[in-house]
Protein backbone atom coordinates (compact mmCIF):
# COMPACT_ATOMS: atom_id res chain seq x y z
CA UNK A 1 0.00 0.00 0.00
CA UNK A 2 1.43 3.39 -1.00
CA UNK A 3 1.28 6.44 1.22
CA UNK A 4 -1.22 9.12 0.31
CA UNK A 5 0.72 11.97 -1.36
CA UNK A 6 -0.24 15.31 0.17
CA UNK A 7 2.59 17.64 -0.89
CA UNK A 8 4.40 17.76 2.44
CA UNK A 9 1.42 18.94 4.47
CA UNK A 10 0.53 17.44 7.82
CA UNK A 11 -2.79 17.53 9.60
CA UNK A 12 -2.93 18.14 13.36
CA UNK A 13 -5.66 16.18 15.17
CA UNK A 14 -6.53 17.65 18.58
CA UNK A 15 -8.63 15.77 21.12
CA UNK A 16 -9.08 16.13 24.88
CA UNK A 17 -8.69 12.38 25.22
CA UNK A 18 -7.19 9.68 23.01
CA UNK A 19 -7.30 5.92 23.60
CA UNK A 20 -3.73 4.97 22.73
CA UNK A 21 -3.26 1.81 24.78
CA UNK A 22 -5.41 0.16 27.49
CA UNK A 23 -2.56 0.63 29.98
CA UNK A 24 -2.53 4.42 29.40
CA UNK A 25 -5.61 5.79 31.24
CA UNK A 26 -5.89 8.94 29.11
CA UNK A 27 -9.49 8.38 27.98
CA UNK A 28 -12.85 7.52 29.48
CA UNK A 29 -14.96 6.22 26.61
CA UNK A 30 -16.47 7.15 23.26
CA UNK A 31 -14.54 10.32 22.38
CA UNK A 32 -11.21 8.77 23.33
CA UNK A 33 -11.94 5.52 21.49
CA UNK A 34 -12.98 7.44 18.34
CA UNK A 35 -9.85 9.61 18.50
CA UNK A 36 -7.59 6.59 18.93
CA UNK A 37 -9.30 4.73 16.08
CA UNK A 38 -8.96 7.78 13.83
CA UNK A 39 -5.21 7.96 14.44
CA UNK A 40 -4.77 4.19 13.97
CA UNK A 41 -6.67 4.39 10.65
CA UNK A 42 -4.46 7.31 9.57
CA UNK A 43 -1.38 5.24 10.42
CA UNK A 44 -2.74 2.28 8.46
CA UNK A 45 -3.42 4.51 5.43
CA UNK A 46 -0.11 6.37 5.61
CA UNK A 47 -1.90 9.69 6.14
CA UNK A 48 0.39 12.54 7.28
CA UNK A 49 -1.14 13.44 10.63
CA UNK A 50 -0.01 14.22 14.16
CA UNK A 51 -2.16 13.79 17.28
CA UNK A 52 -2.22 16.24 20.19
CA UNK A 53 -3.85 15.70 23.59
CA UNK A 54 -3.19 16.30 27.28
CA UNK A 55 -1.20 14.05 29.60
CA UNK A 56 -3.37 13.02 32.55
CA UNK A 57 -0.95 11.56 35.10
CA UNK A 58 -3.82 10.65 37.41
CA UNK A 59 -5.64 9.16 34.47
CA UNK A 60 -9.33 8.51 34.40
CA UNK A 61 -10.55 7.18 37.72
CA UNK A 62 -11.24 3.59 38.73
CA UNK A 63 -14.66 2.90 40.17
CA UNK A 64 -15.45 0.47 42.95
CA UNK A 65 -18.47 -0.38 45.07
CA UNK A 66 -18.35 -1.01 48.80
CA UNK A 67 -20.49 -3.61 50.64
CA UNK A 68 -23.35 -1.07 50.87
CA UNK A 69 -23.27 -0.46 47.12
CA UNK A 70 -21.80 3.03 47.44
CA UNK A 71 -19.56 4.00 44.53
CA UNK A 72 -16.07 5.34 45.17
CA UNK A 73 -13.58 6.72 42.67
CA UNK A 74 -9.82 6.52 42.92
CA UNK A 75 -7.32 8.14 40.55
CA UNK A 76 -5.59 5.64 38.29
CA UNK A 77 -2.02 6.83 38.61
CA UNK A 78 0.51 5.72 36.04
CA UNK A 79 4.07 6.54 35.08
CA UNK A 80 4.35 8.15 31.60
CA UNK A 81 8.05 7.23 31.40
CA UNK A 82 7.07 3.55 31.20
CA UNK A 83 4.98 4.04 28.03
CA UNK A 84 6.00 7.33 26.40
CA UNK A 85 9.09 9.13 25.16
CA UNK A 86 9.81 12.44 26.91
CA UNK A 87 10.24 15.20 24.33
CA UNK A 88 10.95 18.03 26.75
CA UNK A 89 9.89 21.59 27.36
CA UNK A 90 8.19 23.14 24.37
CA UNK A 91 6.37 26.36 25.07
CA UNK A 92 4.97 28.82 27.56
CA UNK A 93 1.38 30.02 27.58
CA UNK A 94 -0.42 32.57 29.70
CA UNK A 95 -3.53 31.31 31.48
CA UNK A 96 -5.53 33.76 33.61
CA UNK A 97 -2.49 36.02 33.83
CA UNK A 98 -0.12 33.22 34.91
CA UNK A 99 2.72 31.86 32.80
CA UNK A 100 2.52 28.09 32.42
CA UNK A 101 5.34 26.07 30.88
CA UNK A 102 4.33 23.05 28.78
CA UNK A 103 6.36 19.93 28.01
CA UNK A 104 5.40 17.00 25.82
CA UNK A 105 5.63 13.24 25.73
CA UNK A 106 5.40 11.24 22.51
CA UNK A 107 3.55 8.03 21.74
CA UNK A 108 3.90 6.48 18.29
CA UNK A 109 0.98 4.76 16.58
CA UNK A 110 2.27 2.14 14.13
CA UNK A 111 0.29 1.41 10.98
CA UNK A 112 -0.03 -2.01 9.37
CA UNK A 113 2.32 -0.98 6.52
CA UNK A 114 4.94 0.66 8.72
CA UNK A 115 3.69 4.27 8.67
CA UNK A 116 4.03 6.00 12.05
CA UNK A 117 1.78 8.67 13.52
CA UNK A 118 3.24 10.64 16.43
CA UNK A 119 0.90 11.64 19.24
CA UNK A 120 2.05 14.37 21.62
CA UNK A 121 0.67 14.46 25.15
CA UNK A 122 1.06 17.92 26.67
CA UNK A 123 2.17 18.10 30.31
CA UNK A 124 2.14 21.05 32.73
CA UNK A 125 3.39 19.10 35.78
CA UNK A 126 6.77 20.83 35.67
CA UNK A 127 8.88 22.12 38.55
CA UNK A 128 9.00 25.64 37.06
CA UNK A 129 5.19 25.95 37.18
CA UNK A 130 3.23 27.13 40.21
CA UNK A 131 1.02 24.45 41.81
CA UNK A 132 -2.10 25.67 40.02
CA UNK A 133 -0.38 25.39 36.65
CA UNK A 134 1.12 21.98 37.48
CA UNK A 135 -2.32 20.53 38.18
CA UNK A 136 -3.88 21.63 34.87
CA UNK A 137 -3.14 18.27 33.26
CA UNK A 138 -3.62 16.05 36.34
CA UNK A 139 -7.00 14.46 35.69
CA UNK A 140 -9.21 13.84 32.69
CA UNK A 141 -12.34 15.38 34.23
CA UNK A 142 -12.52 17.81 37.14
CA UNK A 143 -16.18 18.57 37.65
CA UNK A 144 -16.08 22.26 38.56
CA UNK A 145 -16.58 25.50 36.62
CA UNK A 146 -12.90 26.50 36.72
CA UNK A 147 -10.98 23.23 36.70
CA UNK A 148 -7.50 23.52 38.17
CA UNK A 149 -6.74 19.93 39.07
Amino acid sequence: MAEIPIAGTKTAYFSMEIALDPSIPSYSGGLGILAGDTLRAAADLGFPIVGVTLLYKKGYFRQSLNAAGIQAEQPERWNPAEKLEYVGSLSTVTIEGRRVRIAAWRYTVHGVCGHEVPVYLLDTDLAENAEQGRRLTDSLYGGDDVYTG
